[in-house]
């Protein structure tokens, strides 16, 4: 993911955060081998993102252990789970070390002798389940569309904001209050998404070595109001026709164009020719093609996603919601980017991002339920503790690398909850009761204040609330009952530290080997 714009300190903020942000980022620095070991650094809306010269200075036990770490996950770069918000303030700080340290040659920190305690284990494993992931996900397939993620997620925030004003607006507009600020509030809503084809084309052109603004310059041409004028295949052309589906791919012509001017075109005329010609090609292949391409297909989009859930909403929400974490896995969720914010475009929410949220309800479910059934592992229950939090929040991550997924069949029991969540919120949808997220990104509670749908604020908060709630008891139950073999409790439900007193009294049996691995069966 790309890194998204942090946010400034201000001379009149207390000094506290700024310092605790800054004891974060420092005692995050040496785990990960010290600023002589970080050849990059990224965040996008949870994560810090380092590039690492030698993975084998990572301390991840000791990394995991740390109040501010939510979890860790492995993929192109090494990846630290902070939380939204914590991580826009961390990242600076971390980078201002490594900024700081890099030019004072340090040791590269080594791994201490562990001691073996069961959800380090788990987490080892999660680690190499997640290693061995990234190698057969590194098709080209799979890394453009990692790349075409990279052009969306840095929009998160402004859509988020956006989204959030736009339902406060709704909610004083459907009460009357306050009507000389409910213009406003429309306009500050709506401004980001009139242009956000323009802010796709530079991010577009960005991702793939083109220059930003020509990028962006030939997007613009999509909401230029002047496009009404012209005609394409006996139809007058709409601004906005084709959306960001026709941002996108204006940008990627820009980018061609470019490119092949910059080889083409002498040095001494390059400044004058290649801006122009790109700009001037690109945008008649976008006047005269592009958009009129696109705006079938976002139509198609729209039209497609309002009739499955119409038609065989129960079903497809089962679908989509017991697939979303294995999608996750594969690294295919990111194709969903695009479409989501195709669809908030055209109708103002999208109408997937609750029914794909109630994975996230399936997960949190089944880690309760692992919680309850392993009474004597401390650590394992530790760790659920200290994760369960973000993962009300939509912030799955720690729980699926750190207990579910090295687990086996918990993670299996979690889409099960994940599934009938996505049946449930599928089922209103149809039954004429359709709503959606006016953003993407957040996921649990945290998508409460972005819900917009035709019956009323509580007629959505009521169904949304009783997804949650349906994939968090789907998932406890599936878990608890056909979450573990007994292979699975014998070896898990020990306490890896022979000194903690057991919650469940002491055992006859003795205590079992607390360097015994769990089988993953």
């Amino acid at each position: 993911m790309s890194t998204e714009p942090t946010e400034p300190t201000e001379p009149t903020q207390p000094t506290e955060p700024t310092d605790k942000n800054r004891a974060a980022a420092a005692a995050i620095l040496p785990l990960v081998g010290g600023p002589d070991n970080i050849t990059a650094v990224a965040h996008c809306m949870t994560r810090l993102r380092i590039s690492l010269r030698d993975r084998a200075l990572v301390q991840d036990e000791a990394l995991r252990a740390l109040p501010a770490v939510l979890g860790v996950v492995e993929d192109e770069t090494y990846q630290i789970v902070l939380g939204p918000g914590a991580v826009a303030r961390i990242t600076p700080e971390f980078e201002a070390l490594v900024e700081e340290g890099r030019s004072a040659a340090r040791p590269g920190a080594t791994h201490p002798a562990a001691h073996p305690v069961t959800a380090g284990e788990l987490a080892a494993q999660g680690a190499a389940l997640k290693e061995a992931q990234k190698t057969r996900n590194a098709t080209p397939f799979k890394l453009m569309l990692r790349r075409i993620a990279n052009i969306f997620v840095p929009l998160i925030p402004a859509l988020i904001g956006c989204g959030i004003i736009a339902g406060l607006n709704g909610l004083l507009m459907n009460l009357g209050w306050l009507p000389s600020v409910v213009p406003a509030l429309a306009a500050i809503a709506s401004g980001f998404m009139s242009l956000i084809a323009v802010f796709v084309g530079h991010n577009t052109a960005k991702e793939f070595g083109g220059t930003p603004i020509l990028g962006g310059a030939v997007a613009a041409i999509i909401v230029f109001p002047g496009v009404a004028k012209i005609t394409v295949l006996g139809t007058e052309l709409r601004p906005g026709q084709g959306g960001v589906l026709g941002a996108l791919a204006a940008a990627l012509l820009a980018v061609y164009v470019e490119k092949r001017c910059r080889r083409l075109v002498p040095e001494a005329l390059d400044v004058l020719v290649t801006p122009t010609l790109t700009i001037l090609i690109s945008g008649l292949v976008t006047l005269f093609g592009l958009m009129f391409l696109a705006g079938e297909a976002s139509a198609a989009i729209g039209s497609f996603a309002d009739g499955l859930l119409s038609t065989g909403g129960a079903f497809a929400g089962l679908v989509l919601g017991g697939l979303f974490l294995p999608l996750v896995m594969l690294g295919l969720h990111q194709a969903l980017i695009p479409i989501h914010t195709t669809l908030i475009e055209q109708s103002g929410h999208t109408v997937l991002l609750p029914i794909l949220a109630m994975a996230g309800a399936g997960q949190v479910g089944a880690a309760i339920a692992v919680h309850c059934r392993l009474p004597r592992n401390g650590s394992l229950r530790a760790t659920i503790r200290s994760a369960l939090p973000a993962g009300f929040l939509g912030i799955g991550e720690p729980l699926i690398y750190g207990v579910s997924l090295p687990l086996g069949r918990p993670f299996v029991t979690a889409c099960v909850g994940g599934a009938a969540g996505g049946a449930f919120v599928g089922l209103f949808n149809q039954l004429g009761i359709a709503f959606g997220s006016t953003a993407i990104g957040p996921s649990g509670w945290a998508l409460f204040p972005l819900l917009d749908g035709g019956s009323g604020l509580g007629v959505t908060v009521a169904i949304y609330a009783g997804g949650l709630l349906t994939g968090y008891l789907v998932g406890f139950a599936a878990t608890y009952f056909f979450g573990f073999t007994g292979r699975m409790l014998a070896d898990l439900d020990t306490d890896p530290d022979p000194a903690a007193p057991d919650p469940r009294g002491p055992d006859p049996a003795g205590p079992a080997d607390p360097a015994k691995a769990p089988a993953l069966t």
